[in-house]
């Protein structure tokens, strides 16, 4: 994980802050507060802000004054109410912000969740990092024939050598030629005093998608966890589903009640449909049921059947 200095002392001098507040804090949050979580090869997610925790979510579904029941197990039965029945709204009185950097690719990805405040780096107006995703050799893998957004087997050998080291070259050279373009360094000094750079918003256009960006991502808890639930999936690729467990992780801290109930209400569950709700119960009575009696399509019964493992 890559971390400049510049950052490490604004982080160290954020930490060293203390504001006093009649709001709630959440003490296991606190402490995590400003640091960076390693992710990938030089990413990161932190927390920069926070309002609410599990208390606001009770107080919001009650509509009262107060911090809701003195009594854990009541608060706790009340947020896996809501959880188990696809309440929002408490949910969304709770929310969050991050400062994330992540590989370009991983961020176009993400941006398709609508349903938050984001700030990017500007490489129009500031020069990037010379830091690029390299995957490991045990995430390199060759493209699914069944799946065509999937991985199939891993490569191995001279065949992942050679992919690594294309990844690598191609990415040297882009930003050589990135700071050729610009006639600038990383810290903007001109490298030929004689010549005029590119405008910095035509030389990035050259670079490739594994090179790292920054974003404040904003967002509330109710929208956080549908994120967290689609890309901590296995299903989801693994660059950032990395990005989904390590925010699992600050969720477990931030609203541990609202983390149980929705690992065990939403990332670890199963959804039927209505047909294969019907297979269950003749399941259960002791028929025996085939694809061709199911009403299921040849891929759905797939589905069924891994899920329930019959």
């Amino acid at each position: 994980m890559s971390v400049s200095d510049t950052r490490k002392q604004e982080i160290s001098s954020q930490r060293d802050e203390k504001f006093q507040t009649r709001r709630a804090t959440v003490p296991a949050l606190e402490e995590i507060l400003y640091e960076p979580i390693k992710v990938l090869d030089h990413g990161f997610v932190r927390v920069v802000d926070y309002m609410g925790d599990d208390a606001a979510i009770v107080q919001a579904a009650r509509v009262s004054y107060g911090k809701g029941t003195k009594q854990v197990n009541q608060d706790k039965g009340l947020i896996f109410y809501l959880m188990r029945h696809w309440h929002s709204t408490p949910f969304e009185m709770c929310e969050i912000k991050f400062h994330v950097k992540l590989p370009m690719f991983v961020a176009r990805q993400w941006i398709r969740h609508r349903t938050a405040n984001v700030n990017e780096y500007s490489a129009r107006y500031s020069i990037l990092s010379k830091e690029f995703y390299i995957p490991t050799a045990e995430n390199l893998a060759s493209q699914s024939k069944s799946n065509h957004q999937g991985r199939d087997r891993l490569l191995t050998g001279d065949e992942a050598k050679r992919v690594l080291q294309i990844l690598s070259e191609d990415s040297e050279k882009c930003y050589g030629h990135y700071q050729e373009m610009l006639n600038e360094d990383a810290a903007g000094n001109k490298i030929d005093e004689s010549k005029d750079g590119l405008a910095r918003e035509l030389a990035r256009m050259n670079l490739t998608l594994n090179y790292y960006t920054e974003w404040y991502w904003k967002t509330d808890l109710h929208n956080l966890m549908h994120f967290l639930r689609l890309r901590a999936d296995d299903h989801a690729q693994y660059e950032i589903r990395v990005y989904a467990e390590a925010m699992i992780g600050v969720l477990q801290k931030w609203c541990p009640l609202t983390a149980e109930a929705f690992e065990e209400y939403r990332l670890h569950n199963t959804a039927l449909s209505k047909t294969g709700t019907e297979i269950v119960k003749r399941l259960i009575k002791g028929e025996k049921v085939t694809q061709e009696s199911s009403g299921l399509t040849k891929r759905e019964w797939a589905e069924l059947a891994a899920t329930l493992n019959i």
